[in-house]
């Protein structure tokens, strides 16, 4: 059967159709089918079925209990015949379905609106130059010279098409402004980055043989800017196994030992193979819980031994199914403990007591629902007793109870609750022949009423669970993942809030949020549920907004924590007309707890913080159908690959086998792919407008006639092959500080958050730093050959190209060391492309301008790059022009680092073992012992290299992941060599 967490829902027929086991007798059938129109709540479905029988028409109550959704999987039924009341778009899971939309990273957002801006500096410099060419032209010598006169064709053309085609022209000239080829880095980064998340093996689940796995890569930055997870429970938090664990039974606790229940403080006394005494209490308690459920048994032909043997040598292997792994846990404790449940056919139900078969005639089921919080069952015993047993929350079952020991149960309730047990009333009543007529009238007339039927049932329910007798009480521990506790914190503490999205029932879900760390036992838990209109909704809301305003969150103090409870239909409620409130209190609580909700609701409450004034970056993690919907909504979808099925890892962008791996894939992996890209868009407008700048700056020297300043080749090849590679691999492999310190310092993670790397004020740093080197590359050059100076030794002068091809060299040297200075993790393969690509530039420019190539029309350049480095003086030009751009960054580093630092930086000194490296450029094994001696001279200028002040980012203690064997660690070097 289809179960929305996991597990099984029972599905019965009425009995007038169960009986039709054949086509043959189906055929025979004539019914009527009516029901209500489609809607998306899954556990709602109000119908009725009129069966014609021997010309006499019976009509039949139609529930959730006889629907079968949309992809239902039959345990232990061989087949079933069905009628289909909604079909395609309207099935209840299709309407919970919603349409995928296209994500968009906020990288990616943050760089169209920078290129927008590069491109209104780029009409800004082809109007201006347009215009100021036609202000000089407007003296006659300048407009036609005598070395160049019009034609009489020219002076008769079209003022407006001339200045068009002017215009025009120098978009073209200053066109490489806009880098065209950043998105074609941007994309490489993101398609090779991502093989990183499926080869590290800190996120691959031995046990399942199941590594991460990525199914978008452009969202791999999206990963570092996370503000708000949503997770469901059930498969998620948990590993969806339950345990039992202990009971009280008539106000003494009990636990299980060897299979045998023993009293608290006691030891296991009863010898090996004798049969346990037990008291009337213990042993009707044992049977209220081995028949108050909706179990159901599948029987397996295996050949490993089992309770039952046939004649041909095969024994059968039972396996219990249940729509609540508490109820399986509970049965499965049962049998162990003797008293085995052994059947339900709809009709009777079988457990064996210490070996003896007792068979029960099954009544009536009062199922389930969120409002009572309880189910029961009414039984017929052997003895023909007719019992009600009664199951469900303590605040539901104890304050209609009238005898047994009340006060003694609650307080081993709430001691189960303190260990983070799930937890469990069970009780009983007995009814006399006219009760029971009573009890049976009530129901048949609620169950077949068309009209307010859930009202009827509730009122019929109300009257059959009253007056009872209490037997005791359960715990079973839903068993939580590894680790889960410690990731919900490592979340915590890195600014990230946590809201867990269910459809459990509220005591189960708050349970394990109290287990799991996700509410903290000092919280004050307010709670919004079972509101049912707006009357109700909005005086509760008022009620505790007040408080949540007046006292702040602090994240290190738990007493003034608030933690928020809310069930699906108070949050209809709340989004319906009270949002701003619900929104106010949402946000003054550290922790949010979602129950009942349906899948829809899910993706509404992501959608509903997505669309808030602070516009956060949402996460939405999950394992089953039921997620989906959730899981597209956030920006970022993760499906867990548990024991649901699949449709949540193939509507995931990111996917992997346990929760404890989010902690690495935003911390770690989200960190260095955001400041990777980060840096990336950042360092590509700057090195184009250190490109673009001084071909601008060169029309004011060439009377605006478009003349370029570089060969054509090398506007072709200086953003393909000299200036692609260093940021390229870059993007590819930096690292600010080790991966363990921020796993072990997830508060590194808030250094990041809000686009930081991206904020208008960051762009403008870089665009201006390249304005500046773009007019220190110019007028450095300018300076140098203005003035018709003689710089060789024949006393011959430079030309055009020589001048342009000296900018150019200068201009691609800075921009490969201002990412050099950038660069904090060093490899041999930054090494290799970093000056490679600067050899790279002057082996290709020697072979272009020095050999005469046949192929070539014109060689402009023919001998120009020979011409220009056997002068001394362009030698010395070029490290003065360097220098002098790169040494103020220099400077502003240490300042900034040394009076302004921010967490990360601090980290990095810290992590480097007593070195205060400015910068590690000299983190490279080649390099450890020059790296130790510019480590200590620039501490000691620094006044930061004494050992004593500084000490290592942990100890022996520190919560470090020994097992880190992540392929992102590439260094060979040891921190403490920096």
């Amino acid at each position: 059967m289809l179960s929305l967490e996991s597990g099984c829902q029972t599905h019965l027929a009425v009995p007038e159709t169960a009986v039709s086991q054949s086509v043959s007798q189906l055929e025979a059938l004539l019914g009527v089918v009516e029901c209500q129109q489609p809607e998306a709540d899954l556990y709602r479905f109000v119908g009725r079925i009129t069966v014609t029988l021997h010309g006499e028409e019976v009509v039949r109550p139609l529930g959730p209990e006889t629907l079968l959704l949309r992809g239902a999987r039959l345990k232990n039924t061989k087949e079933i015949f069905g009628v289909a009341v909604y079909t395609g778009m309207e099935s209840k899971m299709a309407l919970n379905y919603k349409c995928k939309s296209q994500k968009r990273s906020a990288v990616e957002k943050s760089m169209n609106t920078f290129l927008i801006i590069y491109l209104c500096i780029l009409l800004l410099e082809a109007v201006l130059s347009t215009i100021l060419k036609y202000a000089w032209q407007a003296e006659g010598k300048w407009d036609e010279p005598f070395y160049n006169q019009k034609t009489e064709q020219e002076r008769n053309s079209s003022q407006i098409l001339k200045f068009i085609s002017d215009f025009l022209a120098f978009l073209v000239l200053y066109n490489f402004i806009i880098p065209i080829s950043l998105y074609v880095t941007v994309e490489m980064q993101k398609f090779l980055g991502s093989f990183f998340i499926g080869w590290d093996l800190d996120l691959y689940h031995k046990e399942s043989d199941q590594k991460a796995q990525v199914n978008t890569s452009d969202l791999n930055e999206e990963l570092g800017q996370v503000e708000y997870v949503f997770t469901d429970k059930t498969g998620t938090l948990t590993e969806n196994e339950m345990e039992f664990r202990e009971c009280s039974i008539n106000g003494v606790k009990y636990q299980e030992i060897n299979g045998r229940l023993v009293p608290e403080g006691m030891t296991e006394d009863c010898p090996d193979g004798a049969l346990p005494q037990l008291s009337r209490e213990e042993a009707l308690f044992l049977k209220a819980v081995s028949l108050c459920h909706t179990v159901q048994i599948s029987y397996d032909q295996t050949d490993s031994p089992a309770p039952f043997s046939l004649s041909n040598g095969l024994s059968v292997q039972m396996e219990y199914y249940a729509s609540s792994p508490d109820e399986k846990a509970l049965v499965e404790a049962m049998k162990r403990l003797g008293v085995a449940f052994m059947g339900n056919n709809g009709v009777k139900m079988e457990i064996k007591t210490f070996g003896k078969l007792e068979k029960y005639k099954l009544l009536h089921v009062l199922e389930f629902d969120a409002n009572r919080r309880r189910m029961s069952v009414i039984l017929q015993t052997p003895a023909g007793e007719k019992i009600l047993f009664t199951k469900g929350a303590e605040s539901a079952v104890l304050p209609h109870a009238k005898s047994g020991e009340i006060e003694k149960t609650r307080l081993h309730v709430d001691e189960f609750a303190l260990k983070g047990l799930r937890t469990l009333v069970v009780a009983c009543r007995v009814f006399g022949e006219r009760e029971y007529e009573e009890v049976e009238r009530r129901l048949q007339e609620a169950r077949t009423a068309l009209q307010q039927r859930e009202q009827r049932l509730a009122e019929a329910f109300a009257f059959i669970e009253r007056d009872l007798q209490l037997l005791g009480a359960t715990g079973v521990e839903d068993k939580l993942q590894e680790k889960v506790q410690e990731t919900i914190e490592a979340l915590r503490l890195a600014g990230i809030k946590v809201w867990v999205l269910t459809g459990d029932k509220h005591e189960t879900a708050v349970s394990v949020s109290l287990s799991c760390g996700h509410f903290h036992r000092t919280m004050n838990i307010l709670e919004l549920v079972q509101q049912r209109s707006d009357s109700q909704a909005a005086p509760a809301g008022e009620q505790h907004c007040p408080a949540l305003l007046a006292m702040p969150c602090s994240p290190e103090d738990h007493v003034i924590q608030h933690g928020l409870v809310v069930d699906g239909s108070s949050l209809s409620l709340a989004l319906r007309e009270h949002e701003k409130l619900f929104m106010e209190i949402c946000r003054s609580c550290s922790a949010v707890l979602c129950c009942r909700m349906a899948p829809l609701q899910k993706a509404k409450v992501v959608r509903l913080l997505k669309t808030s004034p602070e516009k956060p970056i949402t996460l939405a993690i999950g394992d089953g159908a039921n997620d989906v919907s959730m899981i597209q909504e956030a920006h970022v979808g993760i499906g867990i690959m548990g024991k649901e099925g699949r449709q949540a890892v193939r509507n995931s962008d990111y996917a992997f086998a346990r929760f404890k791996f989010l902690a690495k894939l935003l911390l770690v992996h989200g960190h260095f792919y955001y400041i990777r890209i980060a840096t990336l868009v950042q360092y590509f407008f700057y090195k184009n407008v250190c490109f673009i700048t001084p071909q601008f700056l060169y029309q004011f020297f060439c009377l605006f006639s478009q003349q370029t300043l570089y060969d054509s080749v090398y506007l072709t090849l200086y953003n393909i092959c000299f200036t692609s590679l260093p940021i390229l691999v870059y993007s590819l492999f930096e690292q600010l500080v080790h991966p363990h310190v921020l796993q072990s310092k997830p508060a590194l993670y808030r250094d990041i958050s809000k686009n930081s790397l991206l904020s208008f004020k960051t762009f403008l740093y870089w665009t201006l730093l390249g304005f500046c080197h773009a007019f220190i590359f110019f007028f450095g050059s300018y300076v140098l050959m203005g003035e018709d100076t003689s710089l060789m030794g024949n006393g011959q002068m430079f030309g055009n190209w020589t001048f342009g091809t000296l900018v150019f060299t200068v201009m691609v040297i800075t921009v490969t060391l201002k990412l050099a200075l950038e660069t904090h993790f060093w490899t041999w393969v930054h090494h290799f492309v970093t000056w490679g690509s600067i050899a790279f530039y002057f082996i290709f420019s020697l072979l272009y301008g020095g050999v005469i190539w046949p192929f070539l029309h014109t060689q402009d350049m023919y001998f120009v790059f020979v011409q220009l480095l056997s002068s001394g003086s362009a030698w010395f030009a070029i490290i003065i022009i360097v220098m002098t751009c790169l040494f103020p960054d220099v400077i502003k580093k240490v300042l900034y680092r040394h009076l302004q630092p921010t967490s990360t930086q601090k980290s990095q000194v810290v992590e480097a073992g007593g070195v205060g490296c400015v910068e590690s450029m000299c983190c490279f094994s080649e390099g450890e012992g020059g790296a130790s001696r510019l480590g200590q001279l620039v501490g000691r200028v620094m006044s930061r290299c004494n050992p004593a002040r500084i000490r290592r980012s942990w100890s022996d203690l520190d919560p470090f992941y020994s097992n880190d064997r992540s392929v992102l660690t590439l260094s060979p070097v040891e921190s403490s060599h920096c």
